[in-house]
């Protein structure tokens, strides 16, 4: 009879795993409806208040290009600023980082792609000249003491090309690593291709070569196989996982796509098995409710509609 190996990742035992909030730029910028100024502060607030370690709050990009996102400096002057938590913008260029810099983002999130036909389609560039820009962003950050973290886009599989050489990611990393400078590194499952044995094994490569790297896995649940490969990040020894509240998101460039893995799915499943994720599911849980009366339809969260595993019901 075949026994199921044993995987650390099963067993947290008070292990700490850092999840950090999305929703409020990538899965907004996916929504149609404009969320008012208002209620995304309130929205960062409560998030930073139930413990997320960190926070992409917007995005510095043309106001024509994704209107839903266009209030971010108004956004950013909002927000109170807790403690200990990171609050991150995505910046695609220079003129963003400036503007970025001006509205006191702790740390820049550039964004590139390990495909060449997504770095194509997403940013109407070839990797090469995204490269370019990229250090340009990241000089400015250096010179005003702004983190950089890049987040490296269908590091697990691209929509139009298929399986990403594990070699091609690990080159573009250590460009980043050298040239860059960066404080972190961002692998993307941006299309929902990761799956579990792929993540380990890319995932501990990545971590073996260097060590002190600040590296985070970006999931999404098109597949259904998000919390699984979260898990097997967390057996490659990562300990930094993006999330979306309620689950929202998705990617233009994948037909069906869900969103990103669901940050109180996540938050929950990674409780019961003793990790400490340092975040008060409850009120991750009231921000999700809330969540959908400003987006005007149901979040993909299965939380949101079944409850917490112990939250039991009355005998009928």
């Amino acid at each position: 009879m075949m026994t199921a190996p044993a995987i650390s990742a099963w067993h947290g035992a008070g292990r700490r795993v850092h999840i950090q909030e999305v929703g409020l730029r990538d899965g907004l910028q996916a929504e149609t409806r404009f969320v008012p100024t208002t209620d995304k502060i309130a929205l960062a607030d409560a998030l930073s208040g139930a413990g997320l370690a960190k926070i992409e709050v917007s995005a510095f990009v043309s106001p024509k290009a994704v209107p839903v996102l266009a209030d971010a400096v108004d956004v950013f002057g909002g927000i109170t600023r807790t403690p200990g938590v990171i609050y991150s913008a995505l910046v695609p260029n220079l003129r963003g980082a400036e503007r970025a810099i001006a509205a006191g983002v702790m740390e820049m999130n550039l964004v590139m792609s390990a495909s060449e036909s997504h770095n194509l389609s997403n940013l109407r560039m070839t990797r090469a000249q995204s490269f370019a820009g990229l250090m340009d962003v990241a000089a400015l950050a250096r010179q005003q003491g702004v983190r950089v973290n890049v987040s490296l886009s269908c590091a697990f599989g691209c929509p139009m090309e298929g399986d990403v050489a594990t070699d091609v990611v690990l080159d573009w990393c250590a460009r980043f690593v050298d040239e860059l400078q960066v404080a972190g590194i961002t692998l993307c499952d941006t299309t929902g291709m990761a799956y579990p044995s792929q993540v380990l094994e890319l995932a501990r490569r990545v971590r073996a070569r260097w060590p002190g790297l600040e590296l985070t896995l970006h999931f999404h649940n098109t597949r259904g196989m998000g919390l699984a490969n979260v898990l097997a990040g967390i057996e490659a020894g990562v300990d930094r996982f993006d999330a979306s509240l309620g689950g929202i998101g998705g990617c233009p460039y994948a037909p069906g796509a869900t969103g990103n893995v669901c940050t109180e799915e996540i938050v929950h499943a990674l409780a019961l098995m003793g990790y400490d994720t340092g975040v008060d599911l409850a009120l991750l849980l009231q921000s999700a409710r809330a969540l959908e009366d400003l987006l005007g339809h149901p979040v993909p969260s299965q939380l949101v509609r079944a409850g917490r595993r112990l939250d039991l019901h009355p005998r009928s």
